[in-house]
This record gives C-alpha cells, sequence and structure tokens, in this order.
C-alpha cells in the first residue's frame, strides 16, 4: 500500500466519528427551531384571529350586552334577531350594499385578473420596444398606496363626469399592478417558449394560444390575483368615500361607516354596524376556502421561481 494510499484511506475511516461530532448538536438545533417556528406561528394566528372572535362574541349580543358585558364572552345569544335587523333596517339597505360590493369586487377583480395575466404573459414572453421601461412603470405602481391616488382619482373623474356613479368605483378597481408583477414571474417559469413554439408553428394566432394554452397554464396564478384583488376591492373604504355621496351605491365598508357614525345618537346602530361587520366577511372566506389551493400554488410557483 503507496503513502499516497493510505494518506486517501484515513479521512474514511474517521469519518463515521466526524459525521457523529458534527451531526449529533444539529439535532436539538433542529428541534429547537420547530419550536419556535411553531410558536412564532401560534402567536400570529392568536394576533389575527382574536378581532375575529371579539367580532363573532359581538354580534351574538343585544345593544345592552355589547356596552354592558364582557367583550370577551357571550351575553344572551341572539344572532338571528340581530341579522334579521340587519337585513330590514332601512328597508333592507344592507342587502343593496351587498350587491354593490359583489358588484364591485366581482366585476373589477375579474377583469382586472384577465388584463394582469395578458400583460404579465407579455412581458415576459413577447419582445417589444420599451418593454422593460414599461414594466417598470407598472412595477412602480405597486408601490404607490391606494389612498394616495383616491384625490387624482376623484379630479380625472370629476372632468369626465362620473363622479357618484357605479363606473367612479368600477373603473379604477379594473387595474392591478402587483398582478401584472405576478403574472410576468408566473408566465417566465411556467409558460414554455417550446409550448408556444410548437404551437405558432401548427397555425394557431396569439389570441387564441393566450386563451386555449396560457390561461390554462397560468391559472394558479390568475385564482391568486383574483383573490388579492377581490379582497382589496371588498375593504375598499377611502375610494368610495370620495367617489360616492348616494347611499344606494355605497358598498358594505363605507355603509357600515354611515351606521357608526351617527351611533352615538342611536346606540342600536352600533349592534347593527357590528353585525354588518361579521356578514360582510362571510364571502370572502368562502372565496379563499373555495380557492386557496390555486393560491397557495400561485404563490409558491412566484416565490421559487422569481
Amino acid at each position: 500500500m503507496s503513502i499516497t494510499e493510505t494518506t486517501t484511506r484515513r479521512p474514511n475511516t474517521e469519518s463515521p466519528t466526524a459525521a457523529t461530532r458534527v451531526h449529533r448538536p444539529a439535532m436539538p438545533r433542529s428541534a429547537t427551531s420547530r419550536i419556535l417556528v411553531i410558536a412564532g406561528l401560534a402567536v400570529a394566528a392568536v394576533y389575527f384571529l382574536f378581532p375575529v372572535y371579539w367580532l363573532v362574541v359581538a354580534a351574538s349580543k343585544n345593544t345592552a350586552g355589547l356596552f354592558g358585558s364582557s367583550g370577551l364572552w357571550f351575553f344572551n345569544p341572539q344572532y338571528f334577531e340581530n341579522i334579521q335587523l340587519v337585513l330590514t333596517r332601512d328597508g333592507g339597505i344592507f342587502l343593496r350594499w351587498a350587491v354593490n360590493s359583489l358588484l364591485y369586487s366581482g366585476v373589477g377583480a375579474v377583469v382586472a385578473t384577465l388584463t394582469a395575466i395578458a400583460a404579465g404573459y407579455a412581458f415576459a414572453k413577447i419582445e417589444f420596444k420599451g418593454r422593460e421601461f414599461a414594466f417598470g412603470v407598472i412595477l412602480a405602481g405597486v408601490m404607490i398606496p391606494p389612498t394616495a391616488l383616491a384625490l387624482p382619482l376623484f379630479l380625472m373623474a370629476s372632468e369626465v363626469g362620473i363622479v357618484n356613479t357605479y363606473a367612479a368605483v368600477l373603473i379604477p378597481s379594473m387595474v392591478s399592478p402587483f398582478g401584472v408583477y405576478l403574472g410576468r414571474i408566473y408566465a417566465t417559469a411556467a409558460v414554455s417558449d417550446s409550448l408556444l413554439e410548437a404551437a405558432r408553428l401548427d397555425g394557431a394566432g396569439e389570441a387564441r394560444i393566450f386563451v386555449t394554452i396560457v390561461l390554462r397554464v397560468m391559472t394558479p396564478a390568475a385564482v391568486t390575483v383574483l383573490l388579492f384583488q377581490f379582497v382589496g376591492i371588498w375593504n375598499n373604504f377611502f375610494l368610495p368615500l370620495v367617489m360616492l355621496s348616494d347611499p344606494s351605491l355605497y358598498p358594505i365598508t363605507l355603509g357600515l361607516y354611515g351606521w357608526q357614525s351617527v351611533a352615538d345618537r342611536n346606540p342600536e346602530l352600533a349592534q347593527l354596524t357590528v353585525t354588518g361587520a361579521l356578514l360582510s366577511v362571510v364571502p370572502i372566506m368562502i372565496a379563499i376556502a373555495a380557492l386557496q389551493k390555486y393560491w397557495r400554488g400561485g404563490l409558491t410557483e412566484g416565490s421559487v421561481k422569481g
């Protein structure tokens, strides 16, 4: 046996002991990290779920119980009576607000999703002059808070005469810069160039390729954009506040704000506001529960490939 072979074998004979020395301390660290992560997630879950718990408890009480009992426990629950009062108040105006919210959120989210996915696909797969500059401008829109755009949008809406109409809220809701950003990331990772080239060789036009191939491949990203946009429009408050003055056009957020603003003169409206707030989160919970599989897939794909 040569010196070279002996030198080469030495690490092999010592490797199990060395591996044991290195590997054993790693197990407690892994367990500790897991415990810390679980504890952190538990704290975050309690932080986010506590307001929901308070809302569920508060919506079960009458007006006297809302102000005269503990806010953390039930007091003569009467959900159905409270819901009936909300739905019949002022000739059923809450149902009108709910329909308006569905209109703003549904139409705005669908149109914004389609345009964002189409734009993201174009930025990712189609070469054209000024592509990166245009994408940079759209990306800057992600960083501008929506409240900062409310006043300029109101001035533009005033110029074209659509203030205090459905269009005043719908048109600004049909744009999603974040959706364009996510669409480009997802299209870059998921839409194969060879697949597009094969479709073009078979004679398919760009519109047909987008409808029959790209939309199917980008379904997880589309659902993610749809959910983000739907929740964002549903919870939007400042834009309707600036644009609308007719209560029959209000979404739920603005209608409940109107009730709460006069609750000091009519305490019953405070209870109706709480119950209405509980009812307003039901559509969002249903949408997220139904589409969470696609939502997680879209976010994961974007985070890995982006």
